[in-house]
């Protein structure tokens, strides 16, 4: 098939909130197509949609070929999901929360015994399988929660926010799981509100608001949605720099980046006019230089936009 995933128009509506707002999108067969956004921006809410949870109040959207709603079982075989609250039975141990999902999804004893010895190979936890599930690091139990969800090798899988509350290097981790499931050919569809982690998919869609405010290849989306100059400034004291930035006729958008402001000016030579304006704030300028912009600015620069629009 020419999509693994097509979405016209999908809508959710709970009363007079509208959660998901007419969202139109293509996933191809084999991708890894990130979904980014805040909390409340309506990411899980489409994801269950198309996993045939919820109905839509409009628009239709199709999954491996079936429709979410005449089809929705037909869809739930199909697919791995593994959700925020992904459910783990905390007092029993790593190979018997696998050996337990793979009953469920209809395994025999010995395909079940093969894909259980095979995800403890590559996801790392041969060692700890005898331990119980709550005993686990945060980390540990997302890698597990992941094997429930794809035991019976499913052609397409859902991860809403996979990686929420999981350390830096456990996220790392997890990734490195998630590519070599897209390199053996399975449509991954992943919600996060980590911009880092959108450098790993092959095409992703911000959405704000209920609505997609952009969408492409995250070198795509950098180099054409960017609306203005980044310059990376370090003072010695951040939090309230930014606060004074925001007084320059210059600068569109500011905002902290670990310990240093990403600032969006119209062009390059309005550096030196907004370090002299630091400085006469009293504050010290460690440095100040214009960069590439990250996934993350241009995210805030197109929300900010979009509330600009709607306000």
């Amino acid at each position: 098939m020419e999509y693994s995933v097509q979405a016209r128009k999908l809508t959710k509506r709970f009363k007079d909130f509208t959660a998901v707002d007419h969202v139109s999108f293509e996933i191809r067969p084999g991708e890894i197509w990130g979904f980014l956004g805040p909390n409340g921006a309506g990411k899980s809410t489409t994801i269950r949609m198309l996993c045939g949870i919820l109905d839509p109040s409009e628009g239709s959207a199709t999954v491996l070929g079936y429709d979410v709603q005449a089809e929705p079982e037909a869809i739930k075989a199909r697919i791995g999901y593994m959700s925020q609250r992904f459910s783990l039975w905390g007092d029993l141990t790593v190979r018997e929360n696998l050996e337990f999902y793979a009953g469920v999804y209809g395994l025999d004893a010995s395909g079940a015994r093969q894909q259980v010895d095979k995800w403890l190979d590559r996801s790392g936890l041969t060692d700890r399988q005898h331990e119980v599930a709550a005993a686990l690091s945060v980390g540990f139990r997302q890698r597990l929660a992941l094997g429930c969800a794809v035991l019976h090798r499913p052609q397409m899988v859902f991860l809403d926010e996979p990686t929420a509350g999981v350390d830096p290097v456990s996220r790392r981790q997890f990734w490195d799981l998630i590519d070599r499931f897209a390199e053996e050919g399975t449509t991954i569809m992943v919600t996060t509100h980590y911009m880092d982690e959108a450098e790993h998919c092959d095409r992703l869609a911000f959405i704000y608001g209920g609505r997609i405010i952009t969408e492409g290849t995250p070198a795509q989306i950098k180099r054409e949605q960017m609306p203005g100059v980044v310059l990376e400034i370090r003072t010695d004291r951040p939090v309230e720099a930014l606060a004074a930035l925001y007084k320059h006729a210059a600068v569109r958008e500011a905002a902290l980046y670990g310990v240093a402001i990403h600032a969006v000016v119209d062009q390059r030579e309005s550096a030196p006019d907004v370090a002299a304006f630091l400085r006469e704030g009293g504050f010290a300028v460690i440095g100040i230089e214009p960069i590439p912009p990250t996934l993350e600015d241009v995210f805030v620069a197109l929300a900010e936009s979009d509330r600009g629009v709607a306000g």
